[in-house]
């Protein structure tokens, strides 16, 4: 096997363990066959006392009771998502309807986003636009009156702000190219994300995250930042849209196909059915084959006049032809994407150091580029407000 080849193994098998994260520690400790210290059996069995002729027998007839269950449940379960999965992709299809009500993206946002983008950005242009936003106005408000901006203020200027287009202009145009997308990936995410209830903000920590990682090195490559920052808070809008959309479309189809078995009198069925979750598996797998396609063709669907994004996409998609390379952008936003999340893999002790060494190679994260990000703070940006 060629060095080429095991890096990109490594990357792909992380990537996906990237998505088994979100989804719990213990469901990604499972998918790389961690075991967990409770099945070990340190020093000598505990006796038991001999089982009765009568005993054995009842448990052989719950053993094979249970595995006729779990077989049963298991085909329930893949019958369910057959369906799922054809409505998902019914759903997919539509993308104005992915764009509009599964994400909750307004015209307003993605033309914000474009003013920003260019010089001639005024707040005079973003006023409007942000009027008719009102969770971003009280987002803004309440942003630029935190004790850590307001103390920030001059002491003469400091009192506290109550309208969106002061805040817009305390706030300042280069410091809105990064709080406003900010805000808005925010926006979107799922409101709750049972049964996996740190789904939300792992998936809002990745995104700001991969965000400050491409932004610092846009600066070491002479990138510009505020295209760098925004592609790394949208990049995982396809995750928001397949999140949404799987969990919605799961009670839906559950919720029908309980009321059906119980109707029809589908005992065993309906019993089955109750016992069944969302899957961390399918929702991973999706994730993993599918967010990325999904971000791409929600960010051509926003339309962006001036922030160059969808050849960037194509290419992490698709790579790149024969003869051609990639754009200093999409390579950018790659090694922003595995930093981001080999970060969150080390947390959890999901990652040796030889896969980290494999996947940045894989990448071409520099010496000089690993450094800059190993001092960078990315959970937090720490803007100034005049």
């Amino acid at each position: 096997m060629t060095d080429e080849i095991r890096q990109q193994r490594t990357a792909k098998a992380l990537e996906q363990r990237a998505h088994d994260l979100l989804l719990g520690h213990s469901f990604a400790q499972r998918q790389i066959g961690y075991i967990h210290t409770l099945d070990i059996n340190y020093g000598e069995a505990i006796k038991q006392r001999t089982l009765l002729e009568v005993e054995v027998a009842a448990q052989k007839i719950r053993k094979l009771s249970s595995t006729s269950h779990h077989k049963y449940r298991a085909q329930a379960s893949q019958q369910l998502h057959q369906v799922i999965d054809t409505a998902m992709n019914k759903q997919l299809a539509d993308i104005d309807t992915v764009l509009h009500e599964t994400i909750g993206i307004e015209d307003n946002v993605p033309a914000i986003l474009d003013i920003l983008a260019v010089k001639s950005a005024s707040v005079g242009r973003l006023e409007p636009l942000v009027k008719d936003l009102t969770w971003l106005g009280r987002e803004l408000v309440a942003f630029v009156n935190l004790p850590y901006y307001r103390a920030q203020r001059n002491k003469h200027t400091s009192v506290k702000v109550d309208n969106p287009s002061l805040a817009l202009r305390y706030i300042g145009l280069d410091n809105l190219q990064f709080v406003v997308p900010t805000f808005a990936v925010r926006h979107w995410m799922p409101h709750s994300t049972e049964p996996f209830p740190l789904l939300k903000r792992r998936l809002r920590d990745n995104s700001m995250a991969c965000a400050i990682a491409a932004q610092e090195l846009a600066k070491l490559n002479g990138i510009n930042e505020v295209h760098a920052f925004t592609l790394g808070m949208l990049l995982d809008v396809g995750k928001i849209a397949l999140i949404r959309l799987y969990l919605r479309t799961f009670e839906r189809v559950w919720q029908r196909k309980v009321t059906l078995a119980r109707e029809d009198q589908h005992k065993d069925l309906h019993t089955a059915l109750l016992e069944l979750k969302p899957d961390p598996l399918f929702l991973s797998t999706l994730l993993n084959q599918h967010a990325l396609k999904v971000t791409a063709t929600v960010i051509d669907k926003m339309a962006f006049r001036y922030l160059p994004f969808n050849a960037v996409l194509s290419q992490l998609i698709n790579g790149v032809s024969k003869g051609d390379s990639l754009l200093p952008l999409a390579m950018l936003m790659q090694k922003a994407r595995c930093y981001s999340q080999c970060v969150t893999l080390s947390e959890h002790q999901l990652v040796e150091s030889d896969e980290k060494s494999l996947w940045f190679d894989y990448v071409g994260l520099s010496k000089q580029e690993l450094e800059q990000l190993e001092k960078t703070n990315l959970q937090h940006f720490h803007i100034k407000i005049d």
